[in-house]
């Protein structure tokens, strides 16, 4: 019989974590012991279980996959960490692979893709999609920070600060503070000429 691989999932988006386990549960030889919504609860199923692999999403109540991902390899060094979901975009990889990250695929990936990349990752190897690595290559290093990106990707349609603020669970005046400081730092004369700059750049 083959070694069961073990792993934990940290997706505050219920339905998707749901799907996740189930997916990967289909699998002989994979073996979902924990979920948890939130860093907090991922850090201490990690600490408690000391899985092979921390399947992680970026975008959480409390905090963000790459931070949990450091307090993971520092509560269970053995964990290897596979970041999955609907924010792929290179300065998200880099910082990924900073943090020693070893997969990193989009939600849009296959039940095959995803199970075969928790055997990589099981294994010590890289797991990366590899348009998105691609994209990383020819995109150049990102100013933005994760928030800043997220809050400019919100506003690319031309939503409003009030719109943006609920799609991003931010108080009104933070997602102005974002923004304006996305401004600054891509040079541009408003949001919409900044979110159409970081697009261009694969930074959104």
């Amino acid at each position: 019989m083959t070694e069961r691989i073990t792993v934990i999932l940290v997706d505050d988006e219920h339905l998707i974590r749901s799907a996740l386990a189930t997916m990967l549960s289909l699998e002989e030889d994979l073996d979902v012991v924990g979920e948890a919504s939130s860093c907090a609860e991922g850090e201490e199923l990690a600490q408690r279980l000391q899985p092979q692999v921390a399947l992680l999403d970026l975008q959480m109540p409390d905090g963000d996959g790459l931070e949990l991902a450091r307090r993971v390899a520092a509560v269970s060094p053995a964990t290897r960490v596979l970041v999955v979901t609907s924010h792929a975009r290179p300065g998200y990889l880099k910082r990924a692979l900073a943090e020693g990250v070893l997969g990193f695929l989009p939600k849009t990936a296959a039940a095959g893709e995803l199970a075969a990349a928790v055997r990589t990752v099981a294994a010590g190897r890289r797991a990366i999609d590899p348009e998105l690595a691609a994209e990383t290559i020819s995109s150049g290093d990102s100013p933005l920070t994760p928030r800043e990106a997220d809050v400019l990707e919100y506003a690319a349609d031309g939503a409003p600060v009030d719109q943006i603020a609920r799609r991003a669970h931010l108080a009104e005046g933070t997602v102005r503070n974002y923004l304006s400081s996305a401004q600054a730092k891509l040079q541009a004369a408003n949001r919409h000429e900044a979110a159409a700059i970081a697009r261009r750049h694969g930074w959104i």
